[in-house]
């Protein structure tokens, strides 16, 4: 194709599914969309010892990804912890990214506080298995509006996290924990930036998402109502049409 491919990074502690109306939207038609599994989670077979996740081991994961489709450059949309890793794709092998969509993130390393919840939820996870971890993150993940009017999408959430296996949860949960802090970059950025961010996202807050694309010279800045954590699964018509508008300015 002449246009580059998009390549979507899911969250953790999710899978590819996440993506699945991006994948078939029609508002993307035209686009070839690539969407794999992170080590440790979905189809990634061969449980990794905790120590071989990182964002810069992720990172290099998607572009042997790249590489064995003979993609040189692709517009790579990174959603959560799949934000930090395209971050880090920008850090290592900004070459390859004609374009970022920056969706439901943060450029911030966590926060003592916040390193001590992701050794508290690896316990957790080692103790109990995925379905506490579930229960742990799903009141954070998704809008007050999902859950009132969307139990559908509340139960696809629980069951994509529950068949998270344990060891991809642990060692993404470490990569987490010590990713480095993306803040002193946002204002080199030098490809189309598009800051995606949901109205009512616990996470990865509106308003500091919004300074976010602030820092980047030339980010467009575009919110999801009644929208969490998780907007392409929330809203995906509407997350859908604001990927189409970016992109096609790029084509």
């Amino acid at each position: 194709m002449s246009a580059p491919p998009i390549l979507f990074i899911h969250a953790f502690p999710l899978d590819r599914t996440m993506w699945r109306h991006q994948l078939v939207s029609p508002a993307l038609a035209g686009w070839n969309r690539i969407a794999p599994d992170l080590r440790g989670a979905g189809a990634w077979s061969v449980p990794d010892p905790p120590d071989a996740y990182s964002m810069a081991r992720y990172s290099e994961d998607l572009v042997q990804v790249l590489d064995a489709r003979d993609i040189r450059q692709a517009i790579v949309c990174g959603l959560s912890m799949g934000g930090y890793i395209l971050f880090e794709l920008l850090r290592r092998h900004a070459g390859r990214v004609r374009a970022a969509i920056l969706c439901n993130t943060k450029a911030t390393p966590d926060s003592p506080d916040a390193k001590r919840d992701r050794n508290a939820m690896a316990a957790l996870a080692q103790k109990d298995g995925a379905r506490a971890v579930a229960d742990k993150l799903l009141p954070k993940l998704l809008s007050r509006a999902t859950f009132a009017a969307q139990a559908q999408v509340v139960a696809e959430v629980r069951e994509i996290i529950e068949r998270a296996p344990v060891p991809g949860i642990v060692g993404a949960l470490r990569a987490l924990r010590d990713r480095p802090d993306s803040t002193p970059m946002l204002g080199s950025i030098r490809v189309p930036v598009l800051v995606l961010a949901g109205d009512d996202d616990q996470i990865a807050p509106a308003a500091g998402m919004q300074e976010m694309a602030r820092a980047i010279p030339g980010a467009q800045f575009a919110l999801i109502p009644t929208a969490g954590h998780l907007a392409p699964l929330e809203q995906p018509t509407t997350t859908s049409a604001a990927l189409a508008d970016f992109v096609a300015g790029l084509r």
